[in-house]
């Protein structure tokens, strides 16, 4: 498994002069990022890309392959299988899509002559209808259109490319790092469990996301969930919970998946913990790679009217926090003393969560709540709701960055975690903050109903793991 993501040489078979064909925008791809691997082109027209042959035949190439692309019609795999077998590769991912998810018996028949030709051959198949292999690291982007983010330590499992591609966008924009990851398309041969094995005993990985619409082998799924899940934190999202998306899962990837009760309860027997879309994943993926599994409980203390009113903030974050189960447990009696001194009773909120309204440009006074919240034993994080509209409209550059420094340097003063939440604002208002504080390693939510539902995500992890 090792040599898919850290192959010596690649083959794009489906390559050609032609720079618009997708076969060459994959090989373009690969040389752009720095390809560790060796890097050949195929097709036999022949002729060149960006200055490098295009070999006839993958039994032409000068060195080793471990792993050939398939972006070549179907009814062409079958000579190419037997050059790869010819050749010794260890694996082939296939761009080329129209077997068993067509929903046509004769194509559902190809794409299993197509994995017995492989396993006769010697070498496994990635797919079909897939993105492939992604493993920044190796120099290896995401696809044919660039998409590479910086090395880190999440996996990935996918069995969409395109919500696979979400995710790494998801990544860049928060400076989330990824170690692998892979599409698997239709899983005909090599399936979710078969990579899960391998990343829950990746040093590299120390976070998987999986993204699944069903699988061939239900109970071998279930023990590589059950054995990823004791070493590390795994987040599942099954597509096709629904009658609708399990007839677009079947039309997209051929899967047949169980019902949406049965799945749930697998994941949460097995350990792992269930999202139910998209922004869910992505958003609780963020918290386990900045924040990771808390070292002791589950409170929750926030911040907010840090810089406009506070007052229905606290009532939302109250609100949002209790409907997700999450403890926003109340201040000690010398906290709410010393608050009273320092923001002062007329117009604040001086519980949990804290309204600081009264006191918004003051960088040292927030400093000080934030410790205050950090000192209680039964706080465990700390939350700070940031309106970045109007702190870039309103406040001058240096109270903006002495707010940025504070919540940025907050963990490695307190030893507990801060997160940050940026509701819904003018795009431009929000990117400086964001990024700014996501160079930092703090964690940025858009918006509080998406922040409680990844911060009980990673709060029901730390209390599985603590039982």
């Amino acid at each position: 498994m090792k040599q898919l993501f850290y192959p010596q040489g690649i083959a794009v078979a489906g390559a050609s002069r032609d720079p618009s064909k997708i076969g060459s925008l994959w090989a373009q791809s690969l040389i752009s990022a720095g390809c560790k691997a060796a890097v050949y082109a195929i097709n036999p027209a022949g002729g060149e890309i960006d200055g490098r042959p295009i070999y006839s035949s993958l039994r032409h190439t000068p060195g080793p392959v471990d792993l050939v692309i398939s972006c070549i019609p179907r009814e062409q795999v079958m000579s190419l299988l037997d050059d790869c077998a010819a050749k010794g590769v260890i694996a082939v991912y296939f761009y080329t899509a129209g077997f068993r998810e067509t929903g046509k018996d004769e194509w559902a028949g190809f794409e299993h002559a197509v994995v017995e030709r492989a396993k006769k051959g010697g070498f496994r198949i990635i797919g079909p209808n897939c993105f492939g292999v992604y493993c920044p690291e190796h120099g290896i982007p995401y696809g044919p259109f660039q998409l590479i983010t910086a090395h880190g330590s999440a996996g990935l499992v996918c069995q969409s490319s395109g919500n696979m591609g979400k995710i790494l966008e998801y990544g860049l924009e928060n400076w989330v790092g990824f170690s692998k990851g892979v599409s698997i398309g239709n899983a005909a041969d090599l399936e979710a469990g078969d990579f899960l094995e391998y990343l829950a005993a990746d040093s590299k990985t120390r976070t998987i996301a999986m993204y699944l619409e069903g699988t061939r082998n239900p109970r071998g799924l279930f023990d590589a969930l059950k054995m990823a899940a004791s070493r590390k934190p795994v987040i599942v999202w099954k597509g096709g919970s629904s009658s609708a998306g399990a007839r677009a899962a079947s039309s997209h990837t051929g899967a047949l998946g169980a019902e949406a009760g049965v799945w749930s309860g697998a994941v949460k027997q097995a350990g792992a913990l269930e999202v139910g879309n998209l922004e869910e994943l992505c958003d609780t993926l963020l918290l386990m790679d900045k924040v990771g599994p808390l070292p002791g409980g589950a409170g929750l203390g926030a911040v907010c009217g840090v810089t406009d009113g506070g007052g229905g903030e606290a009532v939302l974050i109250s609100d949002l926090c209790a409907a997700d189960g999450i403890d926003v447990p109340g201040l000690a009696p010398g906290a709410e003393r010393e608050l009273d001194d320092l923001v002062g009773r007329v117009g604040s909120v001086l519980c949990n969560p804290v309204d600081l309204s009264q006191k918004q440009r003051s960088a040292a006074v927030l400093d000080r709540v934030l410790c205050l919240l950090a000192e209680q034993g039964d706080i465990d994080m700390v939350m700070v709701y940031l309106n970045a509209g109007v702190i870039l409209e309103r406040f001058p550059a240096d109270v903006i960055q002495s707010i940025t420094q504070v919540l940025a340097g907050f963990r490695r003063r307190n030893g507990k975690p801060l997160v940050v939440v940026m509701p819904p604002g003018r795009a431009k208002c929000r990117e400086g903050v964001h990024e700014a504080l996501s160079m930092q390693g703090v964690p940025v939510l858009p918006g509080m109903q998406r922040a409680a539902r990844a911060l009980r995500n990673l709060m029901v992890y730390t209390l599985r793991r603590s039982a």
